[in-house]
């Protein structure tokens, strides 16, 4: 009820300063009494409250975990987070698609650093599940791009539950490369093996989840699927952002470049998240992503295998109503 108020103004502003906006109105409203909505899973042997999550890019900084987690959230995705400080591209970098409740971004993986990312994150009073989208930096060959997310895991390992390695940004230069058979199965050794040192010296397990994208066909689908499984990733999101224009491309702002998210999503992120499902057969969990506006849509991931969802662009235009929403149709499904 309060969003629906406050929506026209904030609609009203230039979209990335509207979610700055929000993120601190969220942060004033954190200091009423928490949303507990429960629905308890264990997914990658972590305890979840809930199932319903925070996609990355909600809070690429850690800055607003407190905020975030007092909405109800089962669970918080941050970042992507790159090794070193970058900017990103230039601004404008964000575009609503009003007319078809959806989202285009090109932001380019701005971040503050995992350093001064992970300090931000240790200030948090939160008890929440964490999981880190992790990037590269983009002046990193692509070559050299298990350097940049073992960096990054290195630092963040003792504060997280889980780590994300996304390989399917469609906003960093050939970073959805690593999404063939070859390059990935290359990758995701690397990364197993960095865990399981880190595993050995602090004295826990941080899961291993990989976001991939979107806009792949069945022949690529395969090939993932057969290399999460032989190396054996904790999780798979389903999915990033598009690509396509398909569904908006003779609406304002909708052939702007970047990633497009939100309802035009849905169908082709469920198709995939269901394709996974068919061939993974229960081995790794799958989290659905991209296009969940309502719990319906929610319901839908849940039946199409997904353990757990997550949201951002249905938070723009519905509200945190939405997170009860979803807490709600996953314990009527």
């Amino acid at each position: 009820m309060l969003y629906s108020l406050a929506r026209p103004i904030l609609f009203s502003l230039e979209p990335e300063t509207a979610h700055r906006v929000t993120l601190r109105l969220a942060g004033l409203a954190s200091i009423l009494p928490k949303k507990k909505l429960i629905a308890p899973v264990r997914v990658m042997g972590i305890d979840f409250p809930n199932p319903i999550g925070a996609a990355a890019g909600l809070d690429k900084h850690a800055e607003h975990v407190d905020a975030l987690a007092a909405l109800g959230f089962g669970y918080l995705e941050l970042g992507g987070v790159t090794p070193r400080p970058q900017p990103g591209n230039d601004r404008p970098r964000l575009f609503r698609v009003a007319d078809a409740n959806a989202i285009i971004n090109r932001f380019g993986f701005n971040s503050v650093g995992v350093e001064a990312f992970t300090e931000n994150l240790k200030r948090a009073r939160s008890k929440a599940v964490i999981g880190v989208n992790l990037g590269k930096n983009r002046d990193t060959p692509i070559e050299h791009v298990a350097e940049d997310y073992e960096h990054s895991m290195e630092v963040l390992y003792p504060h997280v539950h889980y780590l994300t390695i996304n390989v399917s940004s469609p906003n960093t230069k050939d970073l959805r490369t690593l999404q063939s058979a070859s390059m990935l199965d290359r990758l995701l050794k690397r990364m197993t093996q960095k865990r399981e040192a880190l595993r050995e010296r602090y004295g826990k397990n941080v899961a291993l989840v990989l976001k991939i994208s979107p806009d792949i066909d069945e022949a690529a689908i395969r090939d993932i699927a057969d290399v999460v499984r032989r190396e054996r990733v904790d999780a798979l999101i389903a999915t990033n952002t598009t690509v396509s224009r398909e569904a908006v491309a003779t609406l304002r702002f909708g052939n702007e470049e970047g990633g497009l998210s939100g309802a035009p999503l849905r169908e082709q992120a469920t198709r995939v998240l269901r394709a996974f499902s068919s061939l993974l057969q229960n081995e790794i969990p799958l989290i659905g992503s991209g296009g969940i506006m309502s719990g319906a849509d929610a319901r839908e991931r849940f039946a199409a295998g997904a353990s757990l969802v997550q949201l951002y662009s249905g938070l723009v235009y519905r509200g945190p109503d939405l997170i009860s929403e979803c807490v709600s149709a996953y314990r009527a499904k």
